[in-house]
């Protein structure tokens, strides 16, 4: 039987995963949580936009949970041998750059600046370099403004360009060390592959086309003359970086001979390229053409294929379109929501409402699904970290009206989870209007898998049907479809995704459909949100407000007569 890995680099963990090819099934996961900073992250207490890893922490990852996996898949599968692993998948989040030298090692890892935070990895959620961010936005909208008009027409915070020139401005011996910058998902197939030298190193057209405006029909990433306008020294890391990048269809390397050895592999194993975990997570998910998938964690991803036969407009305030960056031979659009479940633990674990026992998600939401929708009177914002689509403005933050003294947590909880799914509607009506037509709405991650209450409001807000991945670990499988696809047909694997994701990818027998009667309720609850989204979020669309709060409490009566 051949057998693939999967490994899914998130924001506070590495998974991995053993997949049998021939029937799907995964029989054998392993974790590691990241030991650096809290919860995996390096934090400033003075500065809520800070945002870091240490590069120690993936390698580290890398060995034990492939080790756990593998000692893990002979115990439960009696015909599983390690010498029957075909090929290896990785996704990482992003964008995710760290600074590395000539050889492709990461600063962060030497003991010069194993405690400066500028010299390790900048996570995707790090906000520092909005100011920057802003200034390519301005520069692109007078010079290039075909750079904007692929990645939604706004350069983001979250991004690649604005984060190393905002270490350029706040600590330039670590810029001036650095050779390079490479992606978090670059370096780990780098690493694995013994390919991380700068030359010979493969970057993934997934982070490149998203989130550093690589584009080929201008000669892959931003112009020289374009970037020295920014400033000279990011003009010269241009001429580092390379004109050519690589979709998941293709094989960054093969396994070296000391990985193989630590982990008990055969050497030369192929390791698929590297994309980012939404991306991924949507091919384990089953994403093509109609199909969203939405990826609910820490943020939320929403990822959509469009075929290249037909012309594809521009779309403001999404995150990219990007040739092949899902599927080969498909446009790929991403959109997001920058905070999801990071807003309920923001709410659990920093506000603690209630005693002990009243303060987990897991009262609150039994207490919450008890409401009916509108029955709090309460409204809220869901851009606690910023509003990645459609607004692209991370300095955008949450808000919740209507208030009182009898205001209950449950009603905060539950306001909480509405202004998401009032989020996740914005994006698909984004979607929508410009063309991209959505005929089918799959979720996956652990929020998507645990809490049916979510899923349920997910479902009456949208007026759709909400399916969720088969799989737990949805984005790791993606990994490992691509591990599939790299050893081919030939090895044991497969000749295309659509063979792959037709073995591999599955969907859950439940589903949540809209109930009418709330998803009138929550039409009118989106005017309301729709109107605090503009007024807040846009210069022009600044008017009165007056009626919002009068309005919640008109629907709030209604609900509880």
């Amino acid at each position: 039987m051949p057998y693939t890995i999967g490994l899914d680099y998130g924001t506070n963990s590495v998974r991995c995963i053993i997949v049998n090819v021939v029937n799907g099934q995964e029989i054998a996961t392993a974790i590691h949580e990241y030991e650096t900073g809290q919860a995996g992250i390096i934090l400033d207490k003075h500065d809520h936009n800070v945002a870091r890893q240490h590069p120690g922490d993936y390698i580290k990852g890398f060995e034990v949970t492939v080790k756990e996996a593998i000692c893990s898949a002979q115990k439960v599968d009696k015909d599983f041998l390690p010498q029957h692993i075909i090929g290896i998948g990785v996704d990482t989040t992003g964008s995710t750059p760290l600074p590395v030298n000539a050889q492709g090692e990461p600063l962060g890892i030497q003991e010069k600046f194993k405690n400066n935070p500028n010299a390790q990895a900048w996570l995707w959620k790090d906000h520092t370099s909005y100011a920057e961010a802003a200034e390519i936005t301005e520069l692109a909208e007078k010079n290039r403004p075909e750079y904007l008009a692929k990645c939604g027409g706004t350069y983001s915070s979250e991004w690649f360009f604005s984060k190393i020139l905002h270490c350029l401005r706040i600590d330039p011996e670590v810029f001036d060390e650095a050779y390079t910058w490479v992606e978090y998902c670059d370096y780990i197939t780098g690493m694995i592959t013994g390919t991380s030298h700068p030359d010979n190193l493969k970057r993934s057209r997934c982070a490149a086309g998203h989130k550093a405006m690589f584009n080929e029909d201008w000669g892959g990433y931003p112009a020289r003359d374009f970037l020295e306008k920014l400033d000279p020294k990011l003009a010269a890391l241009r001429d580092r970086l390379p004109d050519k990048t690589y979709t998941v269809s293709e094989i960054a390397g093969n396994l070296t001979e000391e990985w193989a050895k630590t982990l008990g592999l055969p050497a030369g194993i192929p390791v698929a390229i590297s994309a980012f975990d939404a991306h991924l997570g949507a091919i384990g998910a089953g994403v093509n053409q109609g199909k969203l998938v939405k990826i609910i964690g820490t943020s939320t991803c929403d990822i959509i294929v469009a075929s290249k036969e037909n012309e594809l407009a521009d779309i403001p305030g999404v995150c990219g379109i990007v040739d092949g960056s899902v599927l080969p031979d498909t446009w790929g659009l991403e959109a997001g929501q920058s905070a999801v479940g990071d807003i309920f633990n923001w709410f659990v674990n920093v506000i603690q409402p209630g005693k002990t026992d009243e303060a987990s998600h897991e009262y609150l939401n039994d207490q919450a699904a008890k409401l009916k929708p509108g029955q709090s009177g309460l409204l809220a914002l869901d851009w606690n970290n910023g509003n990645r689509t459609i607004l692209v403005d991370q300095r955008l933050t949450g808000l919740l009206i209507g208030q009182t003294l009898h205001t209950r947590p449950e009603e905060v909880y539950r306001a909480l989870i509405e202004a998401t799914a009032f989020g996740a509607l914005a994006i698909i009506n984004r979607f929508e209007e410009y063309g991209v037509k959505i005929n089918e709405v799959i979720n996956c991650g652990g929020i998507a898998e645990k809490s049916p209450l979510l899923m349920q409001i997910y479902a009456d807000v949208t007026g759709r049907e909400m399916k969720i991945s088969q799989s737990s670990q949805t984005c790791a499988l993606g990994s490992a479809i691509a591990a599939a696809v790299v050893a081919g047909k030939s090895n044991g694997g497969y000749d295309s995704f659509t063979e792959a994701q037709s073995v591999m990818a599955h969907t859950k027998e439940t589903t949540y459909k809209p109930i009418t009667e709330n998803h009138k309720i929550y039409k009118q609850l989106y005017k309301l949100y729709s109107q605090l989204h503009d007024a807040f979020g846009l210069e022009t669309q600044a008017k009165s407000m007056h009626n919002i709060m009068k309005e919640l409490l008109d629907i709030k009566e209604k609900m509880n007569a």
